[in-house]
């Protein structure tokens, strides 16, 4: 067998791929809202086949060649039709390419490593590493399965909303818990203002402010704590600023748990600046009729981040992982906690030990020892409350940040429970494969990228020597990034699409966000495995004062890097006489969209100062601005009463 003679099998998968995905994208109207194309299995499976086949032909793919693969796709996509009664007919069409597409491609990797001409050291090397490679990506395809479950799924195990009212016999006592640290109080009374509007009746509200230093910050929220209480003409909300408290939010979420109502059986953690809806409890609570269910997670949301390009960025990085990935990850057991909007049982929450200190996502590695307990969770793709996002680049960074490095964390305390059984017990659904997987992601990606780059100068210096020749890459690889490319567009659309952006230009804004963080991420995975303490990095509320007007501020090493790869891309292209032209594009492609990512990060620090200045000039109309004029007057009435007494 030659690598060519697989050629026209790849264009094939590649099309059937590219089909799924418009199939998908037509079928899958809204998040769990499937609008069948026809009622006909087999009109879907032999039209899109047909059109497969039509279109590898027209790439320069021989029908004779490509037969065994077609056979099998006839073979397998039915199968999975059968066994599998949550897929849609697109998901199995998407499900059953990906599947022999990996398997092929593992095949076509191999044969074209043994017939480039890579000296025995290079090619043993790249054949090793393709090896090592299989059960990554083995384990990446069933992440995929889970996290694409919103554009291949027809049918659903775990809940995918919650009912206007669930019947229960009585309202069950829930905590609400509200930490907090130097927040502008207007922001805080305003969450303050929402929770006590509450269609439920049965709570209360700890506000918990914790090494708050300015009294001007925190009394306005002690006060406001007594106004609402009068109002409702119960004692609802309870106050406590409390220095020194260790554990940064972790630490107040523990002493929440030490002064909340003994009767509580559900505790909810709200952050400080989210506005939550109505029926956030009267229509979450009732879930935990069932006994089994130890959280209920909802998704961080956004507001006001209209008319500003770089929260608007922002907000549509966030929505697609928020609305489309997070569902998936549920429907296969691996739901977890993610520190806001979310309900947990007391007693499960007592029973493991609250709210772990050491880790920078406390919320998510409760959820690790919950489902350990014995217990399951859900995560809800409806919106229940809205939060404010980080005004600056660099708080934008230091919130993920923790969001990658504390998964990593939990992987190194934790790696035993995720152990196949009989070394581990079992966790609820796929949670194990999941859980290492999302925690390992960042990990993932900087391994590739040595490797990557390791092979790329190794190839480099081999051609130089003249130890080979120049390499040459099939016809089929660029049909291939065509086709592949397509899919990708049409995904990431409809997944923009199904999230709520509707907007081109607002769609390119996430994807610059996203990549904008790529540094982030690999800086973060290094340091969650360093298995040193971690320096809890908040997010501060008052950032614009003190935001840096220098672009390199906050991208110093990104547009460093950046323009780096952009001059080895170039350099590789000047090269291409001995690298062979092709090769040569190859790695000034690969490289440049590398640089690309990191520009990214200059471009999204370019429009954060832009926000900062716009929000600056504009004093009255900004509601943050006028928070911090409504605190410096409180500190201004504090210094006089001081001063005077």
């Amino acid at each position: 067998m030659t690598r060519s003679a697989l050629d026209p099998s790849l264009y094939f998968i590649a099309s059937m791929a590219l089909i799924a995905s418009i199939m998908a994208y037509r079928a899958v109207v809204a998040p769990h809202r499937y609008q069948r194309f026809s009622q006909d299995d087999a009109l879907e499976l032999f039209g899109s086949v047909t059109g497969a086949v039509f279109i590898s032909i027209w790439l320069g793919g021989r029908l004779i060649d490509m037969l065994p693969v077609v056979a099998a796709f006839l073979l397998t996509a039915p199968a999975l039709r059968y066994f599998s009664k949550q897929l849609s007919m697109p998901g199995v069409l998407r499900v059953t390419a990906e599947f022999l597409g990996l398997w092929l491609g593992i095949l076509w990797s191999g044969l074209f490593i043994l017939e480039a001409g890579f000296p025995p050291l290079i090619q043993t090397l790249l054949l090793a590493g393709l090896a090592f490679a299989i059960s990554f990506m083995l384990c990446g395809f069933a992440e995929r399965l889970a996290r694409n479950a919103i554009l291949t799924h027809e049918f659903w195990r775990q809940p995918t909303s919650a009912p206007q009212k669930l019947p229960t016999d009585r309202e069950r006592r829930v905590s609400i818990h509200l930490p907090c640290y130097a927040e502008p109080p207007e922001v805080v009374k305003e969450t303050m203002d929402r929770l006590a509007a509450q269609d439920y009746e049965n709570f209360e509200v700890l506000v918990c402010d914790n090494n708050t230093k300015d009294e001007a910050l925190w009394r306005p929220l002690e006060r406001h704590c007594q106004y609402l209480n009068r109002q409702a003409g119960t004692e609802r909300f309870r106050f406590f600023h409390v220095a020194p408290l260790d554990g940064a939010k972790a630490g107040a979420l523990n002493f929440c748990i030490e002064q909340m109502d003994p009767e509580t059986e559900i505790v909810a953690v709200v952050d400080a600046d989210y506005l939550a809806e109505a029926d956030f409890l009267s229509r979450l609570v009732p879930f935990f009729e069932d006994r089994r269910i130890g959280y209920v997670q909802t998704p961080h949301d956004y507001r006001d981040y209209e008319g500003s390009a770089y929260l608007t960025g922002c907000h549509w990085e966030y929505m697609p992982n928020n609305k489309i990935d997070m569902p998936g990850v549920s429907e296969y057991g691996g739901a977890f906690t993610i520190g806001t909007m979310c309900l947990l049982r007391a007693s499960a929450l007592r029973k493991v030990g609250g709210w772990a200190e050491w880790c920078l996502t406390e919320d998510s590695e409760v959820s690790v020892r919950l489902r350990a307990a014995g217990y399951t969770g859900i995560y809800l793709g409806e919106t229940f409350g809205r939060g404010l996002i980080p005004e600056t680049f660099d708080d934008y960074k230091k919130q993920r940040f923790r969001w990658t490095a504390g998964p990593v964390q939990q992987l190194c305390r934790h790696w035993r429970l995720f152990l196949p059984a009989p070394f581990a017990a079992p966790l609820p659904g796929w949670t194990k494969l999941l859980e290492v997987l999302r925690c390992v992601a960042p990990i993932r990606v900087l391994f590739g990228l040595i490797a990557g780059l390791c092979g790329l100068v190794a190839t480099i210096v081999a051609l130089n020597t003249g130890a080979m020749e120049p390499v040459d890459i099939p016809n089929t690889a660029w049909g291939l990034l065509l086709l592949g490319t397509g899919t990708w567009l049409i995904s990431t659309t409809h997944r923009y699409k199904l999230s709520g952006c509707t907007s081109i230009t607002d769609m390119i804004r996430g994807e610059v966000a996203r990549y904008s963080l790529t540094y982030t991420v690999l800086q973060a995975g290094i340091a969650g495995l360093s298995g040193k303490p971690l320096a809890w990095r908040r997010t501060p509320k008052f950032a614009l004062k003190t935001a840096n007007d220098s672009i390199l501020a906050t991208s110093y090493y990104e547009t460093v890097l950046g323009f780096v790869l952009l001059l080895f891309a170039m350099a590789a292209l000047l090269g291409s006489d001995r690298l062979g032209f092709e090769f040569a594009l190859l790695i000034a492609g690969s490289l440049g969209t590398l640089a690309f990512r990191f520009l990214c990060a200059t471009y999204m620090s370019a429009l954060a100062i832009d926000h900062a200045r716009r929000q600056l000039g504009s004093d009255q109309d900004d509601p943050h601005e006028a928070a911090a004029l409504a605190i410096g007057e409180e500190a201004a009435k504090t210094r006089l009463s001081t001063v005077s007494s």
